[in-house]
Order: C-alpha cells, then sequence, then structure tokens
C-alpha cells in the first residue's frame, strides 16, 4: 500500500499518481528531457515536487526500497544536502545496476566501477578525497594544461575555414583525448580508440534505459553488452595498472599517483579496485562535462555575436594570436564571465541527485529514507532576484555578480563539491581561448538544436556549425537557432 508523503498539513505537490503506465511515461520522460519536464512541474506546483511517490520506483538508488522521487531546487536545498551529507547520500554512477554486483562473476567489476567518490559516503568519502586531493594541486593543473594545449593543438590543425562541423561530437573527443591522457597516461588521437573508448561504450550501456529495465546477462540485450564492455575495459586497466607498477616509479597521470597515494595520518593506501573506482568516475565526470561546456558556450557566443567580439577583442589583445597558458588566465577576466555564465545558463550536469540514507525535513515536508532528492542546478541558477533576467546570456553580470556557495553550483558545492572543477575551468577557457583565435563560430541556418539528457545537458541531435573567419560577422545577419532550446535561453532574433 502507497502512503502519501505529507508535511504536519499537508501532501507533498506533484501531478497525479495516475496508472502504472502512466508513472512509467512520466518517469521515461524525465529521463528523456529531465529540465523540460521539471521546468513545468516547479512552475505548476513550486519548488519541491513529487515526481512519484510509489515504493519501488526508481531512476539512480541501488537500495532495495524507494519510496518516492522528488525534485527540488534553490540555495536552501543545496545548502542542506551539502551540510549534511552523511543524510543526504551519493552512490556510484551505474545507480541501479550497483544493485547488481556480485551476483554473478561477470557482476563483480560492479563493485567497483563508476564508484569512485560517488561510492562511499562518511567518513569514506573525507579520506578518500583527502587521497585525491593531491593530483589536483596547482603544480599538477600546470602540467594537466600542457597536455591539454598540444592535444588541443594536435586535434585542430586541419580544421578549415568554410567547412561545418559537429562541434558536440567534436568537443566530445577533443576532451576524451585530454581525459585519457591526464588520467591514464595515454593519447589515443582522433581515431577514439583506446581506454577511453571502451569506458564509452560500457558508459553508452549502463545509462541505457533497456540496460536496468532487463538485467539479464542474455546474448542480444543491453545489460549483456554492458557487462562485455564493463569486462574488456577492466582488462585492459588492469594491464595498464601492472605495467605502471612495473615502472616502480610515479608519473605524471592521475593513474600513476593514486596507485602511490597515502594518508599522511592513517597510512591507509587506496586499494586497485578503489584506484579502477576513481579513475573511471573522474574520466565520465570530467570529459562529458567539459565538451558540452564548451559545445553549449560555442552555441552561446554564436547567438550573442556581440558578446563573440568583445571576447575575441580581450583575446587578441592580451594573446596576440598565440598559444594560451595558465599564466595568462588572471588578464582573460571576460574569458571567465562568459564560463562563468554560460553554465549559469545551461549548466552541463543539471542535477545533483542524492538518496535519503535516513528521513529528512526539506521545505516543510518529511522526506523519507530512502527515497530520491534530485536538486535542480539548473533551475536554482534561475533565481531573478541573484540573477535579473536570468534567461539572457549576460557576461557582464559577473562584474558586480556575488551569488553564495549555494546559489551559483555548476560544480556543486560543500565537500562533496567537484574536486576536479579547478581542472575544468582550467582546461575549458583554454582550449575556448584556442578555438576563438582561429574561428568564429556559426551555427548553420535552420538547425533545430534540442536539449536532452538528465545527467548531463546535451544537444539532443549534435551541434552542426560553420567555422567562418573571425571578423566575418561586421554587418551581417547572423543565423539564429531554432528548436526547443530556445525555452532555456533568450536569444535574440
Amino acid at each position: 500500500m502507497t502512503h502519501p508523503i505529507r508535511s504536519a498539513d499537508k501532501e507533498i505537490p506533484g501531478p497525479q499518481s495516475g496508472t502504472w503506465l502512466v508513472r512509467r511515461r512520466r518517469i521515461a520522460a524525465f529521463a528523456e528531457d529531465s529540465v523540460g519536464l521539471s521546468t513545468r512541474l516547479f512552475t505548476e506546483f513550486g519548488p519541491i515536487v513529487a515526481l512519484t511517490r510509489r515504493h519501488g520506483e526508481r531512476l539512480y538508488s541501488p537500495l532495495g526500497e524507494c519510496p518516492g522521487i522528488f525534485l527540488s531546487y534553490g540555495s536552501e536545498a543545496f545548502k542542506q544536502a551539502a551540510n549534511r551529507h552523511d543524510t543526504y547520500g551519493k552512490f556510484p554512477l551505474t545507480g541501479q545496476l550497483f544493485a547488481k554486483r556480485g551476483t554473478s562473476g561477470r557482476t563483480e567489476p560492479l563493485n567497483h566501477f563508476l564508484t569512485g567518490l560517488f561510492g562511499v559516503n562518511g567518513e569514506a568519502h573525507r579520506q578518500h578525497r583527502r587521497l585525491l586531493m593531491p593530483a589536483f594541486h596547482k603544480q599538477r593543473l600546470e602540467a594537466y594544461a600542457q597536455e591539454t594545449v598540444r592535444i588541443s593543438e594536435s586535434f585542430l590543425r586541419d580544421w578549415q575555414t568554410g567547412t561545418q562541423r559537429d562541434v558536440a561530437a567534436d568537443m566530445q573527443l577533443l576532451t576524451m583525448r585530454i581525459a585519457t591522457k591526464t588520467l591514464f597516461g595515454e593519447d589515443v588521437g582522433n581515431s577514439g580508440a583506446g581506454t577511453g573508448g571502451l569506458l564509452r561504450e560500457a558508459m553508452r550501456f549502463s545509462s541505457h534505459w533497456l540496460t536496468a529495465a532487463l538485467p539479464w546477462d542474455m546474448p542480444g540485450l543491453p545489460y549483456h553488452r554492458f557487462l562485455n564492455a564493463v569486462s574488456v575495459y577492466e582488462r585492459e586497466m588492469r594491464g595498464i595498472i601492472q605495467r605502471k607498477r612495473a615502472l616502480g616509479q610515479e608519473g605524471n597521470d592521475v593513474l600513476s599517483m593514486l596507485l602511490h597515494a597515502q594518508d599522511a595520518d592513517s597510512g591507509a593506501r587506496l586499494t586497485e579496485d578503489e584506484v579502477l573506482g576513481h579513475v573511471g568516475v573522474l574520466f565520465a565526470a570530467g570529459h562529458e562535462t567539459s565538451a558540452n561546456a564548451l559545445t553549449w558556450t560555442l552555441f552561446l557566443l554564436s547567438q550573442y555575436p556581440e558578446v563573440a567580439r568583445d571576447l575575441l577583442d580581450e583575446l587578441e589583445g592580451t594573446l596576440r594570436g598565440g598559444t594560451p597558458g595558465p599564466e595568462h588566465l588572471d588578464r582573460l577576466p571576460f574569458l571567465e564571465r562568459v564560463v562563468q555564465e554560460s553554465m549559469r545558463v545551461l549548466p552541463p550536469v543539471p542535477w545533483n541527485a542524492r538518496v535519503l540514507l535516513g528521513a529528512t525535513e526539506l521545505g516543510g515536508f518529511e522526506l523519507p529514507a530512502g527515497a530520491e532528492l534530485w536538486l535542480s542546478i539548473f533551475q536554482t541558477h534561475r533565481s531573478p532576484d541573484l540573477f535579473p533576467e536570468p534567461a539572457k546570456f549576460l557576461p557582464a553580470r559577473w562584474e558586480s555578480a556575488q551569488p553564495g556557495p549555494f546559489d551559483y553550483v555548476p560544480f556543486s558545492a560543500g565537500p562533496r563539491m567537484c574536486i576536479g572543477a579547478g581542472f575544468a575551468m582550467l582546461e575549458t577557457r583554454l582550449i575556448l581561448a584556442m578555438l576563438l583565435q582561429r574561428f568564429r563560430f556559426e551555427i548553420v541556418e535552420g538547425a533545430a538544436i534540442d536539449r536532452a539528457g538528465i545527467v548531463v545537458l546535451a544537444p539532443r541531435r549534435g551541434m552542426p556549425m560553420r567555422l567562418c573567419h573571425r571578423d566575418s560577422s561586421a554587418n551581417k545577419t547572423v543565423p539564429t537557432a531554432k528548436g526547443n532550446i530556445r525555452e532555456l535561453v533568450e536569444l535574440p532574433g
């Protein structure tokens, strides 16, 4: 029997429960277009909404009991989740599939596949985070920056003015190359093969809705293909680890550092399985989100040509056509504002999902233990009190905007703030500086840009753009995008 979730005097608002089929369609619609559906629900019901109140229906939780899926937004919700992260728990990126770990020999890798910092809570999370921190110190970031520039220069070598490209696919491949080099010590080149390609394949199957819906290890089913992909990736990664251990010295990549990491207080070290879990998550969180941040920023600049021209003036005045490095970034404040504003308007990760490890109160309502709570980064960034005209792309607002730590949360906040946030900002700014000194990006005439996704916010059918001369927009009508992206951001024209 299902009991409604109530505060002292009222039920948590939300759409009527409906039949099983109605609820399944609603959950599927959220997975397909989470930002679009939640925007409508928040407008109708307020800042906390029950997507479903039925026990057993879930999107993320691997726990046996899930008494509902709830959505919320706002700085207070993020503050509570950050300050009480022993109650607001996290679980591996495999979500529901994590519950299948250890059910057979082929599912043993699920004990650590895509676990990382998402797979630990409480004191274990604090200890693991301490072990990872040296990999993201300033000196290490500068080494990663050198690899970012080197790989980007190689990647852009064959790009030609006047050609059309799917920039979304390009940014996925570029950031994958950077991630595999900085994480594993290998550059897979433009083929997209190697360890990064194997991991992307496994991730693709893990996120397919049929993989969780039909979790049977039978040939032809997505779950079977998922386990195959995980097995191949696992074998390759353990081979890399063996080769690094044989060298007997610490390399400059994250994997090498984690193999040598030791807690100064307790002397604890990461097991090989834990290392595998961390590098997988760092790859997934790093390359996918950076790729979408770059894609959306290039899109927004194409729609706001005055902003693009101001940014190009800054880049040319500081870099004079030269190669950017970390030492230049302090002298490129408008570039930073452009990236900040892009991640406010179209955050690459629109949600922060939690599973309640105990019952708690939020916004005057009681939420039960085991429930999923999805905190909207996208909607939190739309507060008109903090960000006037929130649907507009206005980088200049950051000259005076001073949001609190829970008002602007593209990398989450508190003890679980993204450990790679510094490198993500560094990587994004360096790549943009290289791209925009070479080309002006113009959306292809008539292109429909539709949003998609739940874990990440991505263009559904890519981002078709034309590479133009940098100064060719003067006195010219710039093509504007069509599609439902226009529901999320106010575009000129």
